[in-house]
């Protein structure tokens, strides 16, 4: 089981829209950048994901989800009516990938991005290093920090 995080902006699907998905989850789609496409690709049903708010008032770790799907090519890159579409990919050659994810809790407290940063533990986290990618790996230990400062 591996464990990884993902971005999203709340007011376009926050995670009480995941919650409201219910056990059919909901399909983790539109990402557009080749190394978190390559993320999805390695993540396996069963695996752990933080749900983290970006581009918000308090961007933050809010809760967590699981990985339900296999990987698979992501439709809406076929779709021209999709915002996600993507002329280059083809169904012979799918150039993105989407997994489906459904709610597994609510954290007690949120866990800030200013908190994040400020934790010495942490310093080597993705979100940090490379704060524009929208999907990343999180070590066991990463994830033990975190929680911990969600109930502190």
């Amino acid at each position: 089981m591996a464990n990884w995080l993902a971005k999203t902006e709340p007011d376009e699907f926050s995670l009480d829209d995941l919650e409201a998905r219910g056990k059919a989850g909901e399909p983790w789609n539109g990402i557009r950048n080749y190394q978190a496409r390559n993320h999805l690709r390695a993540m396996v049903p069963g695996d752990r994901v933080l749900i983290y708010h970006s581009a918000c008032a308090e961007p933050a770790v809010v809760g967590e989800a699981e990985v339900i799907s296999e990987p698979r090519p992501d439709p809406d890159a076929l779709d021209p009516a999709s915002r996600y579409y993507d002329p280059k990919s083809s169904a012979d050659n799918p150039r993105w990938t989407v997994i489906t994810v459904a709610f597994r809790q609510r954290w007690p407290k949120p866990v800030p991005l200013k908190l994040i940063k400020q934790t010495p533990e942490l310093a080597e986290m993705a979100l940090l290093r490379q704060s524009r990618l929208s999907v990343s790996p999180v070590t066991d230990e990463q994830w033990l920090v975190l929680e911990q400062l969600s109930v502190q």
